[in-house]
């Protein structure tokens, strides 16, 4: 993937991918929202794509995304919360199945951030809370001890 960006007048950028291009226009909308906005859309794909793989849809899919930076520079990430609203002919179960695959495996630009940031999601599927303040097992760059594990003899 290769991505150039120039400067136009102002604060106005030109990004030009591999397929297009889009101008970023400062401080309208920051890069940092881009960013977000970026991670929150590579997610929202996920939630269309997986459960039609599976012969099922969803609708009114809303994704918001609240960040939490550091105060001083650099101003990261520190924690990321997604709230997943959407209605689909699946179960519950299958619901929540489609954003942890979408958080653990899939997007590709949450995959990237989550060992420097917390990422905690709720999901409210055909209206019902089914998941709230759920955290990452693998998020947040923490350390899991698992304990001693017995391996099979050699």
């Amino acid at each position: 993937m290769k991505v150039v960006v120039t400067h136009q007048e102002a604060m106005k950028f030109e990004a030009k991918t591999e397929k297009s291009s889009f101008i970023i226009d400062c401080p309208t909308i920051t890069p940092v929202e881009y960013f977000l906005s970026g991670i929150i859309t590579c997610s929202a794909t996920d939630m269309i794509l997986l459960p039609k793989n599976q012969g099922k849809t969803v609708t009114n899919l809303s994704i918001e995304g609240d960040v939490v930076r550091n105060d001083d520079h650099p101003r990261k990430f520190n924690t990321l919360h997604l709230i997943y609203k959407f209605d689909s002919d699946a179960d519950d179960t299958a619901a929540a199945r489609y954003v942890m695959a979408s958080l653990e495996t899939y997007c590709s630009t949450i995959n990237t951030i989550r060992d420097s940031v917390k990422i905690s999601y709720t999901v409210i599927h055909n209206g019902k809370t089914i998941r709230e303040n759920e955290h990452m097992i693998s998020g947040g760059g923490s350390h899991i001890d698992m304990g001693e594990i017995e391996s099979c003899p050699q």
